[in-house]
């Protein structure tokens, strides 16, 4: 089996009300869509994403210079290919754009993999679990009213979710503690809760936060500082009881191995697209295992159930629904769980009309 060419489409996707986070102002998903065709008829898929349109077309150009570079070799060999683009990398780097394109191709080629001998990439990769627990991420965010909060949150219980994430972080720690204090009331004592900070405070301001929160049973305090401050993230892991979750804005394996030596985090979260894939982020996976620190993979949820199902120290799925849109399969859940599809490859397949819909030029 060969490479034939690589064809991409951007897409994007509005919410229906624009989210706001301690760093972010969210409209929509903004969306490249990869296709890997081969000369055998079988195609393998991905997806990138980012705040914003604007940054579309530098994730494209680099996912169609890294997909160029692969046709007439073997897809099914991804651990030749990773090597192949990680070389060529070397020049530009091994963090930012170019794991972006790394990342896309990676998972096309596993994805057709998976497709080519009718298994789903958990089972390739050594299936341990059919279900994950889900906590829900699409909502709470620091944007919601307190009526929105609670409104939200005991959505979240009646729809059999048995964790939920909350955004925190604003200017004033006493309205953070009026916020934390408002969710953990409408969903009661049994439910998880997570707190996430998206990078907005000081080491001072988290250690102070975190002290207060610690009240609540946090099941996670998330990148209380910013993602580069690994030394911070690591002193706020030390003066907290509460565990310290960060990673998603790390790069490749190298980035993980620091965040694992300087202590900065007890439980990483390696996103598919910036880790550098399916092979990278197993890597990272088997790497965090070694400290005995589990891992939960952030956002893309319908790709990573796959990966989820195959590591030993994978804990939670982040129930991100932002995607969902995109796929003709849909996501099952089940008392709280994440079921995993054993259908081929990841499992998801784009739906043309969905692309119709909401590509952009």
């Amino acid at each position: 089996m060969k490479i034939t060419g690589v064809r991409t489409q951007r897409a994007v996707v509005p919410f229906d009300k624009p989210i706001q986070s301690a760093t972010h102002f969210i409209p929509g998903i903004s969306a490249v869509l990869v296709w890997l065709d081969t000369d055998e008829g079988i195609t393998g898929e991905a997806l990138l994403w980012a705040v914003g349109p604007h940054r579309l077309p530098v994730l494209e150009e680099m996912v169609k210079l890294l997909g160029t570079q692969a046709i007439g070799k073997d897809p099914r060999d991804t651990s030749a290919r990773f090597d192949d683009m990680w070389a060529e990398n070397s020049f530009l780097g091994h963090k930012g754009l170019t794991m972006y394109g790394l990342s896309a191709i990676d998972c096309a080629c596993w994805d057709i993999l998976g497709k080519s001998m009718g298994v789903s990439i958990s089972r390739l990769l050594g299936k341990r679990r059919d279900r994950v627990p889900a906590y829900a991420s699409g909502g709470l965010w620091a944007s919601r009213s307190m009526q929105e909060l609670e409104d939200e949150a005991k959505s979240f219980v009646a729809q059999g979710f048995k964790a939920v994430k909350m955004r925190v972080g604003k200017f004033d720690i006493a309205e953070d503690i009026e916020r934390v204090t408002t969710v953990r009331n409408a969903i009661g004592p049994k439910i998880k809760l997570m707190a996430d900070a998206n990078q907005g405070l000081t080491v001072s301001q988290a250690i102070r936060l975190g002290r207060r929160l610690e009240d609540f049973d946090l099941t996670w305090f998330e990148e209380p500082v910013p993602a580069h401050d690994l030394e911070g993230h690591g002193l706020v892991a030390a003066a907290l009881d509460t565990p310290i979750a960060s990673g998603e804005t790390e790069y490749g394996r190298y980035g993980f191995r620091d965040m694992l030596e300087r202590k900065s985090a007890d439980i990483l979260m390696p996103d598919l697209e910036r880790v550098g894939g399916v092979t990278e982020w197993m890597r990272v996976a088997a790497m965090a295992a070694s400290y005995d620190v589990p891992v939960s993979p952030h956002l893309y949820t319908e790709y990573s159930l796959q990966l989820v199902g195959a590591a030993s120290n994978a804990t939670f799925s982040e129930h991100m629904p932002w995607f969902a849109p995109l796929y003709a399969e849909s996501m099952e859940m089940e008392d709280g769980d994440i079921l995993i599809p054993d259908r081929p490859g990841f499992g998801f397949s784009f739906d043309p009309a969905a692309i119709e819909k909401y590509a952009v030029a």
